[in-house]
């Protein structure tokens, strides 16, 4: 599967998507989507590669606000699309998946830091709810 931001100037490649596809209510993760959530799927490291130079990717760091953790997004300097980050060491990537090209054969499965949800947004599926103290205990596990 392949995904892109919106002017292609950042291409990758994903092979297996096994990881988690979740979808985040905190007021940081809205305010980079422009929504009431941002809709994340991880991706195993050795499955992703990099289709184009990373030289298009910039990053964001918000400083601590009132306690950790910081949040740092990474966008695309040309055309403002979400990015991966390109300089992870972890064993997932996250994407942002609004920049897949096709279906990527996982259903979403979670809804996470829900207390901070938009007001104005009622959660009407099914999908299991973590508030941030379950998904930081969640995250620990796996």
């Amino acid at each position: 599967m392949t995904g892109s931001c919106l002017c292609g100037a950042v291409r990758f490649e994903i092979g297996v998507t096994s990881g988690s596809f979740e979808l985040c209510h905190c007021n940081r993760c809205r305010k980079v989507s422009g929504s009431a959530f941002m809709v994340g799927l991880a991706v195993p490291r050795n499955s992703f590669q990099w289709a184009t130079s990373t030289d298009s990717i910039m990053a964001f760091e918000v400083p601590f606000l009132n306690e950790p953790p910081e949040y740092k997004t990474f966008f695309c300097k040309t055309c403002g699309s979400p990015a991966p980050d390109p300089e992870s060491n972890t064993d997932m990537v996250e994407i942002s998946a609004g920049l897949l090209d096709g279906d990527p054969g996982v259903a979403l499965d979670k809804h996470i830091i829900v207390e901070l949800k938009a007001s104005w947004h009622d959660i009407t599926d099914e999908l299991c709810q973590m508030n941030a103290e379950a998904f930081r205990k969640h995250r620990g596990k796996l």
